[in-house]
């Protein structure tokens, strides 16, 4: 399953625009509607272990976009299950507005959530009645100016609050995107980029005159947020990439490709990346002594050239 990020803006910033850009679309602002798109995430690793398999199909790695219209708590709340979000701003004065408007999506949602839990707990659970407690503090936490992540207080997995997913800032700009600034806002022109967005690879690339995308540093900003890692699957029909959190197995990674292939788990093999590239095909690498079989416990590493072994 691709990741989920969702894009926040004030109206006017140019979210849609970072949408579109994102993911080839062609949305306009103006429909008052959901807009959800995948994003590809580049990786020049995988097309060197491409033709090693002289793999039929190039596939990499995605994350899923989405962008609702407008700013409401209702509207935010569609993005609580998003892993991380995006935030489009114009200046400084729209970002603490934006934040503002996460805080109280945030705050509207505790309030119901206690409201809800209230009725539950005169059942006399005490599981219940203990929630209760921890939300009425929260709330007041909240409603003081600060955030469910400050609060220093339990939060329900069920919260989902807003305020605590990682936050990638972009500001529509002219100022291009650089890994050399250590500032956490990435300057994009977002106008640009969403006409480019319409071109293809060939003719968008000549423009740049060889420089890359600043999208993909919004996308690296992104993974980084996430803490994720690449890992890879190779063969005839497919090369494709994949993405996991960090420190996570090599079953997640079964998962994530198939749930069959994670319920038939065996054994996987693990090359790295790099080593198959030099060798030039498995049977080298496995001759080098540089393939070796992993069970389902395995810590997946960045680069990984996974084959899981199954039997469903």
């Amino acid at each position: 399953m691709a990741l989920d990020v969702g894009i926040v803006g004030l109206p006017g910033s140019g979210k849609t625009g970072l949408f579109n850009a994102l993911t080839h679309g062609v949305a306009s602002e103006h429909e008052l509607k959901e807009h959800v798109g995948m994003a590809t995430i580049a990786d020049e690793r995988l097309d060197q272990l491409a033709p090693i398999e002289r793999a039929r199909k190039v596939t990499p790695a995605t994350i899923r976009v989405v962008d609702v219209p407008g700013t409401g708590p209702a509207l935010l709340g569609n993005l609580r299950r998003s892993d991380a979000l995006l935030a489009v701003v114009r200046d400084d004065d729209d970002l603490e507005n934006l934040k503002l408007e996460l805080l109280v999506a945030d705050r509207d949602h505790v309030e119901k959530r206690l409201e809800r839990v209230r009725s539950q707990a005169k059942s006399g659970d005490p599981k219940l009645r203990q929630e209760v407690t921890d939300l009425e503090e929260l709330l007041k936490h909240v409603e003081a100016g600060g955030t469910v992540a400050d609060s220093g207080r339990p939060v329900p997995p069920e919260l989902e609050p807003l305020t605590t997913k990682p936050l990638v800032v972009v500001l529509n700009g002219t100022e291009p995107a650089t890994r050399d600034s250590a500032s956490p806002v990435l300057g994009i022109d977002l106008e640009l980029e969403e006409e480019l967005a319409q071109l293809d690879d060939e003719e968008a690339a000549a423009f740049r005159e060889g420089g890359s995308s600043a999208l993909e540093e919004v996308v690296l900003r992104l993974k980084e947020a996430l803490d994720l890692i690449a890992f890879f699957t190779v063969g005839e029909q497919e090369a494709r990439a994949w993405t996991l959190r960090r420190g996570q197995s090599a079953f997640d990674a079964a998962e994530s490709i198939h749930t069959d292939i994670a319920r038939g788990f065996i054994r996987c093999e693990v090359i790295n990346w790099h080593d198959l590239v030099e060798a030039g095909s498995r049977a080298e690498v496995a001759k080098r002594g540089q393939q070796r079989l992993e069970g389902k416990d395995y810590i997946v590493a960045d680069g990984d050239v996974l084959n899981i072994r199954f039997n469903v």
